[in-house]
C-alpha cells in the first residue's frame, strides 16, 4: 500500500462504512461467518516474515501454514480469533495440528527476525509494487502460459482469472470433465 501510495479502505471513511456490507456478502457467498476481529488492522510484517521463511525451508508446508494464518485471524483456532501480529499468537499457529514442532517453531520466529528474511521480503515487496503494479491485496500475478501475464487485484476476480487462463467455470466454480465441478 505504501509504494504504491494507496490508502486501505478503513482510512476512507465511505469506503470503510461500505466495507462493512461487502464484507457480509464475500463471505455469505463464499459459505463463511466471522466477524471483523476488534484488533483488525494488523501489522502484518512478523506472519509475513514467517512465510518467506518457511517457503523457503518447509516448502512442503507453506500452503497449510498460509491457510492456517487465514484461519487463526478470520475464523479462530480453537475457541477465538488470533492476533497473528503477535509472537505468542505466530507460534500458536505454527504448532497447529503438529504442523511444526514447538522448537521448529521457536527457530521459524527466530530466522524471521533476521536480516537476510527482513531484505528478502522487503525484495519482494518492491518488487510486485514496482514493476508488477501492486497496490493492494489480494493481489495476483497470472500468466496464461501463452506469455501474456496480466494482474489481477480483490478476492472476487477468481472468474475473471479462470476466464484469462481458459479454464471452464461457472461463477466460482471449477467445471471438471464429465460435469462435475470443484
Amino acid at each position: 500500500m505504501q509504494l504504491s501510495s494507496n490508502e486501505p479502505p478503513w482510512k476512507l471513511p465511505a469506503r470503510g462504512k461500505y466495507s462493512k456490507f461487502d464484507s457480509k456478502r464475500a463471505q455469505k457467498f463464499h459459505g463463511k461467518d466471522f466477524e471483523i476481529p476488534s484488533f483488525f488492522p494488523i501489522n502484518s510484517v512478523l506472519p509475513q516474515r514467517v512465510l518467506v521463511h518457511v517457503k523457503d525451508c518447509c516448502p512442503d508446508r507453506y500452503l497449510q501454514l498460509f491457510s492456517f494464518f487465514y484461519q487463526a485471524m478470520w475464523e479462530g483456532l480453537g475457541a477465538e480469533q488470533l492476533d497473528i501480529s503477535k509472537p505468542e499468537n505466530v507460534t500458536k499457529v505454527l504448532t497447529h495440528q503438529g504442523l511444526f514442532s514447538a522448537e521448529e517453531a521457536q527457530n521459524i520466529i527466530k530466522a524471521a527476525g533476521t536480516a537476510e528474511i527482513k531484505a528478502k521480503l522487503s525484495k519482494n515487496t518492491e518488487h510486485v509494487a514496482k514493476n508488477l503494479g501492486a497496490f493492494g491485496a489480494p493481489w495476483f500475478w497470472v500468466d496464461n502460459g501463452d506469455g501474456k501475464p496480466e494482474p489481477f487485484c480483490g478476492s472476487d476476480r477468481w472468474h475473471y482469472m479462470y476466464a484469462f487462463l481458459g479454464v471452464p467455470h461457472s461463477g466460482l466454480k471449477l467445471e471438471v470433465p464429465g460435469g462435475a465441478k470443484l
